[in-house]
């Protein structure tokens, strides 16, 4: 496996459109040897080159864990995000070589539950993929519901109903379809999980439901697919271990700033929601901007921590234990 400062070297060997929005890639080795293996429900942070460096975003594989000849990713464009999904679908080319990160799992299976239910919308099933391939080996029961705007956006839900039969629901919102998610959740055995991945509105209402039949959070898994990382206003953050300061352009992340300039910080999810590039801010002379889904609220207002994956400042000073 060729690598290059602990990134793996891929070729893009397909690019398919599979919605107006969403495409499909896939991603072979250089070589012969197999990539790195990975389970249901894990993402591939992808280097995405631009004018003054990479941006790093993490997208959900969705290729079959048992089948690492090659990797899946759908990217779904994002034309007020920062750059990096459109560069995807403008810029790159069957045939180009790219950069990725070994996969990391921040969306597991659970081992024990007897029953998995799935609730996505979009470009949210993209986990599930990866996710019912280790099902079906397992021999475990699931049922996967998926909400979609109408039949041009309905591929991949469609090829997953081939692929599974009757264990697959998709819901065309064009045609009047709802998905009533309470109603998915009501009466189900003990042993069911439920994962969910989609917009927000969609997490929390799956949240509040599952709750309100009483299911217990151990129970409850979601991810979201926002395309990670952070816009804002330009500011400087001082590393304190190191004194070093480092200048944050509007269009990068603090933890991207760090990583152009030679530091690391540890992180995974690069998302705001595995909590391990949690910091600790030692000075500030302005305001933090969060919108992390790990710090508390009362962390968030006590300003003394902040997640340099996608939270930012508006500041004159600013110093972090890094």
């Amino acid at each position: 496996m060729n690598t290059h400062n602990g990134t793996l070297n891929v070729r893009v060997s397909r690019i398919e459109n599979v919605t107006p929005e969403i495409k499909r890639f896939t991603l072979t080795p250089l070589d012969s040897e197999p990539l790195p293996p990975f389970s249901g429900g894990s993402n591939l942070v992808v280097l995405i080159p631009h004018a003054t460096g990479y941006y790093r975003n993490a997208y959900s594989l969705m290729s079959s864990p048992y089948n690492t000849s090659s990797y899946q990713i759908a990217v779904r464009r994002v034309d007020t995000g920062r750059g990096g999904s459109v560069r995807m679908h403008d810029n790159v080319q069957e045939g180009d070589q790219l950069e990725v990160l070994r996969p990391v799992n921040l969306f597991p299976l659970s081992k024990h539950a007897r029953l998995h239910l799935f609730i996505a919308g979009g470009v949210g099933i993209t986990p599930v993929c990866s996710q019912l391939a280790e099902l079906r080996l397992r021999g475990t029961p699931f049922e996967v519901h998926l909400a979609v705007r109408g039949t041009e956006h309905a591929l991949l839900g469609e090829e997953l109903r081939a692929e599974y039969g009757s264990a697959i629901h998709l819901y065309h919102s064009d045609q009047g379809e709802r998905l009533d998610i309470s109603a998915v959740l009501a009466d189900r055995p003990l042993g069911s999980d439920v994962y969910v991945c989609g917009p927000e509105s969609m997490i929390q209402d799956t949240v509040n439901a599952a709750r309100h039949h009483g299911w217990t959070d151990s129970h409850i898994h979601y991810e979201r697919f926002l395309e990670q990382g952070s816009i804002g206003e330009a500011f400087s953050v001082t590393l304190a271990r190191s004194g070093a300061t480092v200048n944050v352009s509007p269009d990068q992340s603090l933890l991207e700033a760090a990583e152009s300039a030679g530091h690391h910080i540890p992180y995974l999810c690069r998302g705001g929601a595995c909590g391990m590039c949690e910091t600790r801010v030692l000075d500030l002379d302005g305001e933090l901007i969060h919108t992390d889904d790990w710090l508390s609220d009362e962390d968030k207002a006590s300003n003394t921590k902040i997640m340099p994956c996608v939270s930012r400042a508006k500041c004159t000073r600013l110093v972090i234990d890094c």
